[in-house]
C-alpha cells in the first residue's frame, strides 16, 4: 500500500523485523524508523532499534490492549514492529481492522514459519501452521494425523516440554521434534529429540517447533469425515449416536466461518464436529444441566476445540441477544413452549435449522412445522448386530424424525 496524489501519507508504519534486527531491514523500513516521531513494539523489538535512539513505547500483552494507545498516535508519525509478517499470527490485522487504508502502510519480513520450513526443508503450503502462544496446546488435537507436519509458534521453553508430554499422553510420543530457537539470528539454534523423549530444560523464546507426526499402533486417530466413532466422546448417555450424527451433520451443512447454535447440547457431539469441519467456524452451545455441561467442555478440550463456547441455560430464554446463527441444531427441548417460534425468528434468510425428534409430541409438532416451512422431514432407524444367546440378531434403536429446513 502507497500513497498517491488522491490519498494522504500514512501515519503509521507496520514493520516486520526479524532476529538480525536492523541489519536485516531494507532501506525503506530503516528510514521509516529513523524518522519516526515514536516506535513501538515489545520489548525484544525495542532494544534491537534502541541504538537509533528514537522514543520508544513499549506494548502490553497481549496486543489489543494497547490498540487505543496507538490510534491515540494519529497525526505523528509512528512504527510499529512486529515478529516477521505482521499479517501472519501478528499485530498487523488487529491494527488494520480500525484503521482506514490510507492510514497504514506495512514492510513485512520472513515469518518465523518460513525460516522454520527453509530450515526443515518441509514445503509449506502442506504444512500445517499454527500460533499457540496464547491458546490451549488441545488445538493440536485435531492435526495430529500420520505423516502430517506442523509448525508450531509456542510461548517459551517450558510450552515445548508441554506440547511433547501432551503428545505422549496421546498416543504420539514417536514423533519426531525440531525445536527451533530465534531462527534467522545470532542466537539461532536448532534441536531434535522424540516427543517421549523430550528433556530439555534451557530452550529459550522466540521459539517454535516442527512437528512430524508419527502415531503409536494404539492411537486414537480423529477422522476428517463426520460421524466421529462414540467411544471418542464421554457422555452420561446423552449423545447423538454416530451414524444420526453423520447424517445430521450432512443436513447443517457446515461450509466454513459460519455460527452454529446448538441446542442442548448434551454431550457436546454435534457442536464439536461442527467446529472440526472448518478451522474457521463457531460454534455456542447451551445445555440446561450443569454435569452435561461439564461433560461437553471436557469432550470439547479433549477433541481439540477448546474453543466451543459452552453454556448453562435452556431455551428459549438462554437464545436472547445471541449473535445471529447460520445454522441451528436441536437435539433436546425442541418441545419447549417457544422453542421452535423463536429459533425461526432468528435465523437469518439462508440459514439452516435441524431438529432431531425421539418422542411422538415432538416428531407432531416438526411435522406441523413442516407444514408451515417447508423443508425435508426423515424417519431414520438404525439396526445394530447384538448377541441374542448363542446367536446374532438385529436390535433396533429408537427412531429419529429429523426436520431440515433453508429459511
Amino acid at each position: 500500500m502507497t500513497a498517491t496524489d488522491d490519498t494522504p501519507t500514512p501515519w503509521l508504519s507496520i514493520v516486520g523485523i526479524g532476529e538480525d534486527g536492523v541489519a536485516g531491514l531494507s532501506d525503506k523500513a530503516r528510514a521509516l524508523l529513523a524518522n519516526a516521531d515514536l516506535v513501538i513494539g515489545g520489548e525484544r523489538h525495542l532494544a534491537m532499534v534502541a541504538a537509533l535512539g528514537r522514543p520508544t513505547l513499549p506494548w502490553r500483552v497481549p496486543f489489543a490492549v494497547s490498540l487505543p494507545d496507538v490510534l491515540a498516535q494519529r497525526g505523528r508519525s509512528v512504527v510499529v514492529l512486529c515478529s516477521g509478517d505482521p499479517f501472519w499470527h501478528g499485530a498487523g490485522a488487529v491494527l488494520a481492522d480500525h484503521l482506514a487504508p490510507s492510514e497504514w502502510t506495512a514492510l513485512p519480513a520472513p515469518s518465523t514459519f518460513s525460516w522454520a520450513a527453509a530450515r526443515l526443508g518441509w514445503r509449506l503450503e502442506e504444512t500445517i501452521t499454527l500460533g499457540l502462544h496464547a491458546r490451549p496446546i488441545t488445538m493440536l488435537r485435531p492435526h495430529l494425523q500420520p505423516g502430517s507436519r506442523l509448525i508450531v509458534l509456542v510461548r517459551d521453553g517450558a510450552a515445548v516440554a508441554q506440547i511433547a508430554a501432551y503428545l505422549t499422553a496421546t498416543g504420539f510420543g514417536p514423533s519426531s521434534l525440531t525445536v527451533l530457537e530465534a531462527l534467522g539470528g545470532p542466537r539461532e539454534r536448532i534441536l531434535r529429540a522424540a516427543a517421549a523423549n523430550y528433556t530439555l530444560t534451557d530452550v529459550a523464546a522466540p521459539v517454535a517447533i516442527g512437528i512430524d507426526v508419527v502415531a503409536q499402533p494404539d492411537s486414537a486417530i480423529i477422522p476428517h469425515a463426520s460421524g466421529l466413532p462414540d467411544e471418542l466422546f464421554q457422555t452420561d448417555g446423552q449423545l447423538t449416536k454416530r451414524a444420526i450424527r453423520a447424517v445430521t451433520l450432512s443436513s447443517l451443512a457446515p461450509r466454513g466461518g459460519e455460527l452454529l447454535w446448538d441446542i442442548g447440547a448434551g454431550s457436546g457431539s454435534i457442536g464439536i464436529e461442527w467446529l472440526l469441519a472448518a478451522r474457521s467456524n463457531r460454534a455456542i452451545g447451551i445445555e440446561a444441566r450443569p454435569d452435561r455441561l461439564a461433560c461437553a467442555r471436557g469432550n470439547a478440550d479433549a477433541l481439540g476445540v477448546p474453543h466451543f463456547d459452552l453454556r448453562l441455560g435452556q431455551a428459549p430464554e438462554a437464545l436472547a441477544d445471541l449473535p445471529t446463527p447460520d445454522a441451528v441444531f436441536i437435539g433436546g427441548g425442541a418441545g419447549n413452549p417457544g422453542v421452535l417460534d423463536a429459533v425461526w425468528q432468528a435465523l437469518p434468510p439462508g440459514g439452516r435449522l435441524v431438529v432431531n425428534a425421539v418422542t411422538l409430541e415432538t416428531e407432531a409438532l416438526l411435522i406441523a412445522c413442516h407444514g408451515r416451512h417447508g423443508g425435508e422431514l426423515l424417519r431414520l432407524g438404525v439396526e445394530r448386530a447384538a448377541p441374542v444367546g448363542g446367536l446374532t440378531a438385529w436390535r433396533a434403536a429408537i427412531p429419529v424424525v429429523q426436520w431440515s429446513v433453508r429459511k
